[in-house]
């Protein structure tokens, strides 16, 4: 038994209005939230029986209004009682016009029948309506079955008409730990070639759910490779197949890592508790770890045996994470902290003996920026933790002793600043030209190597540096 459909109080107001006019349902992901036992965060709604002036007519008197092209059939309601806002639509036929998630003409149809409606939807677990005054499920294309034993089945044939629709299916598929039903999976292969005629903020937009919202990332990850969409990405297909030495990865190759290394990272407390900008930063880093394996692995002798290898693939990686976001229209603020993090993900490691130094710790710590020691930190215990069954607890000893170094200094989120500036060697007597910057750089070097550490000690140390 499903609890009851919890409505806000102006949401009811209108429909009770609504439905002196016409048949009201709660459709969508709202509705997808509620049967999976969640709080749905969308109220969607769509209206049968009447035409949209009366619509129009109706929802006036609860808040301004905003009509989203009247052949669309869509009318916004911003509530006058609280901060919300309601999808209002008539039902509506599509038909294919032309290329593309916007080739489409739209018609509004109040005659529709709930099946007929719900047809249009990308998948039948999507395609579920309620009538919010009964509770009553109206389920005609099987999407509540789908929805226990959680698959994703394209709702009709209409599916293909939209290739937008499989990276839907890759964002869903990480968000509620779905698969992909096999006869839709054959129907996004056979739509592969229409990947180009999506806009990039269309493909950016479904990529950022999956890093923001997703509970299991691999699953996005395997439904781009089911498709055969996974070319449209180079940079992570090249994972696949890319070999790493079982002793230390006996999880398989680079993919197959990748994949359980973001999911390692999406269990983590600290990133469930992230608001949506770091888990995004920390998701795409952990997505790009590894980007420079493939170009970098080879057979070679270590530790008294041929092993594979991937020397200096932190820095091959790094360039490759870039263009991978380019290539997603992803927010360019992203493109410099994934970078150092890919870059850096392996600082642990390089001939770590003991325990990190101040001055280790301040050189990465600027490396970095403007990602942070802490948000390394998390990317290689995803890393530590993506080679199952192996658990090494040295290496998380290691990032545990980093980040409290890190505390330690006040630098876990920040990168160190410099103390001196044109104004102390002013003070010291100096005027200012080309030696200023000279100067400025060496004093900010001994500053990392702890030679000082507040303005009294960096005066002494110019001072002292001047002489020389």
């Amino acid at each position: 038994m499903n609890r009851p459909f919890q409505l806000p109080a102006d949401l009811r107001a209108m429909l009770d209005a609504v439905r002196r006019a016409g048949r009201p349902r709660l459709v969508g992901g709202g509705v997808r939230d509620w049967l999976l036992g969640l709080d749905p965060k969308d109220f969607d709604l769509e209206v049968a029986g009447v035409d949209f002036e009366t619509l129009h007519r109706t929802l006036a008197p609860f808040g301004a209004t905003d009509v989203i092209g009247r052949s669309f059939g869509v009318i916004k309601v911003r509530s006058r009682e609280r901060d919300a806002e309601y999808d209002f639509s008539l039902p509506r036929r599509e038909s294919k016009t032309g290329a593309g998630h916007r080739g489409f003409a739209v018609t509004p149809d109040p005659a529709l029948s709930d099946a007929d409606a719900a047809a249009r939807r990308d998948f039948t677990v999507n395609a579920i309506a309620c009538d919010p005054f009964t509770g009553e499920i109206i389920d005609p294309h099987g999407g509540e079955r789908d929805l226990r034993a959680g698959v994703l089945r394209h709702t009709s044939g209409a599916f293909a008409e939209d290739p937008l629709r499989v990276l839907r299916a890759m964002q869903l598929a990480a968000r509620f730990d779905f698969t992909l039903a096999p006869e839709t999976a054959a129907l996004c292969r056979s739509i592969a070639g229409t990947f180009p005629e999506l806009p990039v903020e269309r493909v950016w937009g479904e990529w950022d759910k999956w890093a923001t919202k997703a509970a299991k990332p691999s699953r996005g990850l395997t439904v781009l490779e089911e498709t055969g969409w996974l070319k449209h990405f180079p940079e992570v297909a090249a994972l696949r197949g890319t070999p790493q030495e079982p002793e230390w990865h006996p999880e398989g190759d680079v993919f197959t890592h990748t994949q359980h290394c973001l999911d390692a990272l999406a269990a983590l407390d600290e990133w469930q508790a992230s608001a949506a900008p770091r888990r995004r930063l920390l998701l795409f880093a952990v997505l790009a770890h590894d980007f420079g394996k493939p170009a970098t692995t080879a057979r070679a002798e270590k530790r008294g045996a041929l092993r594979w290898v991937s020397p200096g693939h932190e820095a091959a990686g790094g360039p490759l994470a870039e263009t991978f976001l380019r290539r997603l229209g992803a927010l360019r603020d992203l493109d410099a902290p994934v970078c150092a993090i890919v870059a850096n993900h392996l600082a642990h490691h390089h001939g770590q003996q003991g325990e990190f130094s101040a001055s280790q710790v301040r050189r990465l710590a600027r490396r970095l920026a403007p990602a942070t020691v802490d948000e390394l930190a998390l990317v290689m215990i995803a890393d530590s933790l993506g080679r199952p069954p192996l658990r090494s607890t040295e290496t998380l000893t290691l990032i545990a002793q980093l980040r409290a170094k890190a505390h330690e200094l006040a630098l876990a989120d920040a990168a160190p600043k410099p103390l001196m500036h044109g104004r102390h060697l002013m003070k010291l007597g100096q005027t200012p030209g080309p030696e200023f910057k000279r100067a400025l750089d060496a004093a900010f070097e001994a500053q990392l190597d702890g030679a000082f550490a507040d303005e009294a000690g960096g005066e002494a140390w110019l001072a002292e540096f001047l002489k020389r």
